[in-house]
């Protein structure tokens, strides 16, 4: 099927994954709304310790999902069936291999990950059973996330997005059950969020008796460098989906030392709301990636760049539009996260919404231009930028400002590091 570099594709293809992305983000932050107000505040501050484990799970996904797709399709697109097959079913024989190693370093070393993550004695046993819950059902968001990325590449966006958006709303009824109705605490939010991928995985292979449908199970020879390959194009879309537990990660080191427990509290309702924001902007990172590897596989140059434009103005207008809700709302958006009314918490939150949601008017443009450049198969510059913005200068940045200006400086950290990524950026670009 021919894929156009107009406006109609660029829409079709990334609100459908944009929805399904805010459904999928739904699992954490529904997860983190029935915590806050089924266990309280040292529920909420114990999730968000365990957060970054969650984005590492999830970003296997993508690792496998974009890198194995964006390949397939450009394959695809040169006719080469064959060729793309064996890509597909290496990147399945990749997921089981990511997914067994992550259930057996949660069935053996939960608590230790748990006490590594930062979690005292009061928070180390809800921290460390929502991680082996969570870790166990790895094999789930790990295929999740894969097929789902896959599927949308085959043409079929709309089932990509109901596979996403099913499961999710599924996760809010189950949390509301466990957690609230049986009173099961950290471990039902778990259960909650384990089985949400199982349900999306339901309906997603369906694709398979579809007639669209041109995923093929084969036995192959396996070749690494075919994992490689798949490695080395989903390495930019995985930097991007771990940066966020590593920024979280690193937050909570800093905040725990700053405010303790109520501050990681208070951080972990910005990371949440934060974590819906980059699902949208990473909707639309990988909405484009199927048009963007088809259109550059084609040798349709123009129309790919056409794509990045379209891109980045949805972005700049969508960093307005949260940003405006946030401040406006910052109010009831807190009260729905504080059972106890804490002032403390409530203060601390509130400050760092108005300031560290301002990084996202940069966030997004460096989410999807690294997409777009991994699309186009400039893996290594990808991926060197994905590195310069999620690790080489979030730490020394948060360190920096959070000694010059305590919590003020940890919220300013994300602005700043977001703005340094945008120049470099946009100077690859050129």
């Amino acid at each position: 099927m021919e894929v156009r570099g107009d406006f109609q594709t660029f829409f079709k293809y990334v609100s459908m994954n944009v929805i399904g992305m805010i459904g999928l983000s739904v699992y954490i932050l529904a997860d983190t709304i029935f915590i806050a107000n089924g266990v309280g505040e040292s529920g909420l501050a114990a999730l968000n310790l365990a957060l970054p484990i969650f984005t590492l799970i999830s970003g296997f996904g993508l690792l496998i999902g974009i890198g194995g797709a964006t390949w397939y399709t450009i394959l695809r697109a040169q006719n080469k069936p064959q060729s793309a097959a064996s890509v597909f079913n290496h990147a399945l024989a990749l997921g089981a291999i990511l997914s067994l190693l992550c259930m057996l370093i949660g069935f053996v070393g939960s608590d230790f990950l748990a006490g590594a993550l930062g979690a005292d004695v009061e928070i180390l046993p809800m921290t460390s059973i929502y991680l082996k819950v969570i870790m166990l059902f790895a094999p789930f968001f790990v295929f999740n996330n894969m097929l789902v990325a896959f599927i949308r590449n085959d043409q079929n966006p709309k089932l990509a997005m109901a596979g996403m958006f099913v499961g999710s709303f599924a996760n809010i009824v189950m949390d509301y059950l466990f957690i609230i109705v049986l009173d099961m605490g950290m471990l039902g939010a778990a259960l909650a969020t384990g089985a949400t991928p199982f349900i999306s995985l339901a309906l997603l292979v369906l694709h398979f008796k579809s007639t669209k449908n041109t995923l093929v199970l084969q036995k192959i020879k396996w070749k690494l460098a075919i994992f490689w390959k798949i490695i080395t194009l989903g390495i930019s879309a995985f930097v991007t989906e771990i940066s966020t537990g590593v920024v979280i990660l690193i937050f909570n080191m800093v905040i725990l030392r700053l405010a303790g427990n109520t501050g990681v509290a208070a951080y972990g309702i910005i990371a949440n709301i934060a974590f819906v924001v980059i699902a949208i902007y990473t909707g639309m990172a990988q909405g484009i990636q199927p048009i963007v590897s088809h259109l550059f596989g084609s040798q349709k140059y123009s129309e790919t760049k056409k794509m990045l434009a379209y891109g980045v103005g949805s972005a700049l207008l969508l960093a307005l539009i949260i940003y405006g809700v946030v401040t406006i709302g910052s109010t009831s958006i807190i009260g729905v996260f504080n059972r106890d009314h804490s002032v403390a918490l409530a203060e601390m939150a509130e400050t760092g919404l108005m300031i560290y949601f301002i990084g996202f008017f940069f966030a997004g443009f460096n989410i999807i231009s690294i997409a777009y450049l991994s699309a186009i198969e400039r893996a290594g510059l990808a991926f060197k930028l994905s590195i310069i913005r999620s690790f080489v200068l979030i730490v020394p940045i948060i360190l920096l400002f959070a000694y010059l200006f305590n919590m003020t400086g940890v919220w300013l950290s994300f602005i700043v590091t977001e703005m340094i990524t945008t120049a470099i950026i946009a100077k690859s670009l050129t």
